[in-house]
């Protein structure tokens, strides 16, 4: 949801799904976020969590890896009780997964007030080379499109001392100035939005997400399915920003993507909560 390093292993697709791969990272996270985060649920035995990977095509091996990956990264904590490998999020897990689930649960992600944007100056020094790969993913996540090089503008009023309030961005916050902005008379609304972001494939991402999920892919069970319809709609909300509508041609499709996803999700939670229960029964984990 923020910037994390990459994972290699890449999901081996149902066949509906082969335009749409995540990486185990990414369908772990939407897992935690919808399902775990806030819940009050004891932590998680391993053989739950690499049963739900092996049903989004993961083999136990990428799975095993992942969660190694991810205890290094200072995302999940790794227990043990007796033979058994558990996992918990970690503070800076659940931070990251509560900031997402703002804009995941809003009922318009992709509306802004009209006229409104955010411009951000930012210089990272060359040697630091990671952390303006981080920064920029930051700022892809958070709306912003680049219009050249340091210089980045959003749709709407961004608080950008929440984007670089995390501890593992304070570094950045220093090296960056925004400003809340309003087109003069003669700016080029329409320009500026295609150089900043490329509209057309926004438009074929909300596409393949209406087409995917109006039938949902058949994948292991209402839990695998929850945590897929997840990164797909993450994935959806890092493509599209929330750009003006007067800038996107008729039919702008993000109003039925958001349908979609409410109705969907609205079907899937508590078969998907009641699956997650009998998993952690079976294991001992809950009465």
């Amino acid at each position: 949801m923020s910037a994390l390093p990459s994972d290699d292993e890449l999901v081996v697709s149902d066949a509906q799904l082969s335009a749409a791969a995540h990486r185990p990272q990414s369908l772990l996270l939407s897992f935690f976020g919808g399902l775990v985060l806030d819940s009050g649920l004891p932590p998680l035995p391993s053989s739950t969590l690499l049963d739900l990977l092996a049903d989004l095509g993961v083999t136990e091996a990428a799975a095993r890896a992942t969660l190694k990956r991810m205890t290094q990264r200072g995302l999940l904590v790794r227990g043990q009780v007796g033979r058994t490998a558990e996992y918990t999020l970690t503070d800076l897990a659940e931070d990251v997964l509560r900031e997402a689930r703002g804009r995941v649960t809003s009922p318009a992600p992709f509306e802004h007030p009209d006229g409104e944007w955010t411009l951000l100056s930012y210089s990272v020094p060359e040697s630091r080379r990671d952390l303006r790969h981080r920064v920029r993913a930051r700022l892809s996540w958070a709306g912003f499109g680049g219009l050249r090089d340091g210089l980045w503008i959003a749709p709407g009023t961004v608080d950008v001392a929440a984007v670089f309030g995390r501890s593992d961005f304070a570094e950045a916050a220093g090296l960056a100035d925004a400003f809340a902005a309003r087109p003069l008379p003669g700016t080029d609304i329409d320009r500026l939005v295609h150089r900043g972001w490329d509209v057309p494939a926004i438009r074929a991402a909300h596409t393949w997400f209406i087409d995917t999920w109006s039938s949902p892919p058949r994948v292991g069970g209402s839990l695998a399915q929850l945590t897929l319809l997840g990164a797909d709609w993450l994935s959806l909300l890092r493509t599209d920003p929330g750009l003006p509508a007067a800038q996107l041609g008729p039919n702008w499709p993000a109003a039925l993507s958001t349908a979609v996803h409410h109705r969907v999700i609205d079907g899937l939670e508590p078969a998907a909560r009641a699956a997650l229960e009998r998993s952690l029964r079976a294991n001992g984990r809950i009465p």
